[in-house]
Order: structure tokens, then sequence, then C-alpha cells
């Protein structure tokens, strides 16, 4: 006889699928369900897949700082048998611009530095012996191609910027997520995809399972919320959104690809840029193209989506904007007559932070408000996810009595309560991709 489901994992994404593995090395029975037919295929695979480390928060520096190791180790971290495909991480680095807008780094260093995290301070003469294809006019505040002024900049320069050698990126992360979860099996873990959660079972204040599209119920004790922009619907089912201060919205994202200008090899000596002047970030893509997306700054609008299903899947002028944005920094950057890149959605929070909590429903848990800049995070968002069902299931109140976890590698303590659904607003976050 089947041991019984101790967990249902609602999602597949990375940090579903990692949750599936912790939680499968922990002891756990879980069973993984996805509407998706592959593993990974979600808002995952439309990820931008940055490894970094800068924060403004030390909670957010610490818990990146941490999550770097495991992609690291990444072959290690899994034990899948020899010859198995892994993503790859690529170590390139991230360079992030010294401006006013960000208060030229200061708690970004201070965080850093307490964590024994490396980071250099570059002048601009690094920055274009690095880049040398960048030029460094500035043209604050950002603009969208249609506004007065765009494209002129405004008599100052970027003065320097902040380097982060260790962070990079993975070259697929569909793959990770299906690299996570045939790990999360070599332990029992099992997977169920092409079904649809359309009901929280529940009885005397308690997760009984959930019921699915085709009539069939799942029962489980614990039920745990990683749908990614989906994870809003899941919670109304529960019915825990009136308690939660921190709310969910899928928010539609495009992302830019573009050729590396002629004569400079970006795939291989260029690095992550996080360039708040211009309100963009980049990294290099496979094929010498370069990624880009948009900080999120007043002029880009937020295209808030109902659900995550129905939502225009086409390019807009937020492509052109992005592209000519990154040209005022890249001036020979040729701009294809074709649009490239990607159409996405981000499962965002109020505050940009994700919630990793527990709720009043007992045995229902959720790890959401994580797209944009979670995905470095999956493997020890999901170790700590792991404690904390063991936590709450022992009989401790995670809401007046916070879990207190510890980071394997660097020791340091996490008050988990940092990331609760009832939590105020963090005022210091930067409300955007940035985290």
């Amino acid at each position: 006889m089947s041991k019984p489901i101790d967990a249902i994992i609602i999602g597949t994404g990375v940090i579903g699928t990692a949750t599936a593995f912790e939680m499968a090395k922990a002891g756990y029975k879980t069973l993984s369900l996805d509407r998706n037919t592959q593993i990974g295929h979600g808002s995952t695979a439309g990820s931008c897949a940055i490894i970094r480390m800068h924060y403004s928060t030390f909670d957010g520096t610490a818990f990146a700082w941490e999550g770097y190791h495991y992609w690291r180790d990444w072959a290690d971290y899994l034990g899948l048998p020899v010859g198995e495909e892994l993503a790859q991480f690529k170590e390139c680095g991230c360079l992030v611009m010294k401006t006013a807008g960000n208060d030229y780094l200061v708690k970004h260093m201070e965080n850093s530095a307490a964590l024994d995290c490396p980071f250099e301070e570059w002048g601009p003469d690094q920055i274009t012996d690095r880049l040398p294809v960048y030029e460094l006019q500035s043209y604050t505040p950002p603009k969208r191609q249609d506004q007065p002024g765009f494209g002129e900049p405004n008599g100052d320069h970027i003065r320097g910027g902040v380097y982060w050698p260790r962070a990079g990126y993975v070259t697929d992360p569909a793959l990770s997520s299906q690299n996570l979860a045939a790990a999360a099996r070599l332990h029992g873990a099992d997977f169920r995809m092409g079904v649809e959660v359309v009901e929280i079972l529940q009885e005397n204040g308690r997760v009984q399972g959930v019921k699915l599209a085709d009539g069939g119920e799942i029962h489980a004790p614990i039920v745990i919320n990683v749908a990614g922009p989906g994870s809003a619907i899941i919670n109304e089912m529960a019915g825990v959104t009136d308690e939660m201060t921190i709310k969910t919205r899928p928010l539609r994202q495009e992302v830019v690809h573009v050729p590396s200008p002629e004569g400079f090899n970006f795939e291989e000596n260029g690095t992550i840029v996080s360039d708040s002047d211009i309100a963009l970030y980049c990294r290099p893509e496979q094929g010498n193209n370069i990624l880009v997306g948009s900080e999120d700054p007043e002029c880009d609008p937020h295209h808030w989506t109902e659900n995550d299903t129905d939502y225009d899947r086409d390019f807009t002028d937020q492509w052109t904007t992005q592209a000519l944005r990154y040209g005022q920094r890249v001036p020979s950057l040729g701009i294809p007559s074709k649009m490239r890149g990607v159409v996405d959605l981000y499962d965002a929070s109020t505050d940009w932070i994700p919630i990793y909590d527990k709720t009043s429903v007992a045995g229902y848990y959720m790890a959401c408000g994580t797209s944009g800049n979670q995905y470095k995070n999956a493997p020890i968002a999901a170790k700590m996810m792991a404690a904390l069902v063991t936590y709450c299931e022992a009989g401790n109140d995670h809401d007046s009595d916070p879990l207190t976890f510890t980071l394997p590698y660097t020791g340091k303590d996490i008050n988990v309560g940092f990331y609760s659904r009832k939590r105020p607003i963090n005022e210091e976050s930067s409300f955007s991709v940035l985290g």
C-alpha cells in the first residue's frame, strides 16, 4: 500500500519544485499539482533567472547571499546521478550604477559588508573598461519614448557603481525546476501535471486537501500554495485573503532581447547591469544577445491582470521604450526590426517582498509574491518553508512566536516573521523588481 500523502504542493515552478525537494528530504510524502503539462513551464520559464546579492534590506541581502551558494554548488545540492542534464549557472557578476535614487548604494554595501559578501566599488573608467560599448551620460528621470525630453541627457554623468562578482544567471530556468523535481522524486515526491485545483477542502478550521476541476479529490493534512501568478486565486479559494495586509496580484511584464553591438561579445564579456538612471536591468543572453527588463519606474505603467490566464501575450510599445532607453546607454546598439523577447507575469506582492507564511487555516501555507526577484532564493526559501511547516505542525504559533531560521551556509539567523502575510508594508523596499 502506498504511503498516504502528507502535503500537497500547488505549483511546479522553481520555488514549488524546490519546496517539494526540501519537504521530501525532511520526510514528508509530497504530491505536487500543476495546471501546466510540463514542470517549470509557468512563469519560471519566462524568468530572467538572475542570481544577485544586492538588496536594500539586511534580511533580503542575507537570504540572497545564502541562496547563491546553492546555485554555485548546484550538482552537489541536487544529488542527481552523474550524466543528468543540469541547468547551468553563469557567474558573470552584477554591476549596479550609483544614483541618487538608490542613495548611491550605501545600504547595499553596508549589508554586504556585514555578511562578508564580496563587492567592489567601480569608478567610471572601470565601468567602461568592462563595458566599452557603454556611455555614462545621465538621463534621469527615465522617460517613455512619447514623453518630452526622451533621449536627451540631463548634463550629469554616472559617477560610479558597485560590482558584485559572485552574481550571475541560470541559462535554462525551466530545466532548473525539472532538476529539482527529479531530485525530489529520489526522495519519494510525486507530481501530477495537467490538473487544476478548484477548491481547498477544509473542515473545522483545518485543511483537508483539494478538489480538482475533474471532480476528483485529493486528501492531505497540509497544502502549500506555490502557484506563482495564480497564487491570489488559490488564496481566495482558501478564504484567507481578508487576514492578509500584504496581497499578491499577477503583473504583466515585457523583457526585450536585442543583439550585442557589433564588435563586442556581451555574452562572453558582459555582466548583469542594474541601471536606475535609465530604469533598466540587463544580462547576457545566449547567442550573443542582451536581455533587457524594466526596473518599474513611474513612467512605465503597471499592467495588472485579473488572473494568470487571460492577458495580452503580444509585445506593445513598452518593448520599444525599453530598447530605446537601453540605446541611450549603448549608442551602438542595433535595434532589430523584429521584436524578440518574453511577455509573462510576475506574482507581485504589495511591497515586492515575498510571503512565506502559515495562515489561519491550520495546515494551509503559502509561498507567494515571489516573481521577479525570488528565483535566486528558491532553494533556501524552500528549506525555510519546510522548517516553517514542521514548526507549525508541531503546535507552535508562528504569528505570535515567529520561527527563527538559521541559514545553513552563512550561519545567520532569520526571523521568518519578516515574510509574514500580516506584516506592515516594508518602506525599505524599492517597490520594484529590484526587491
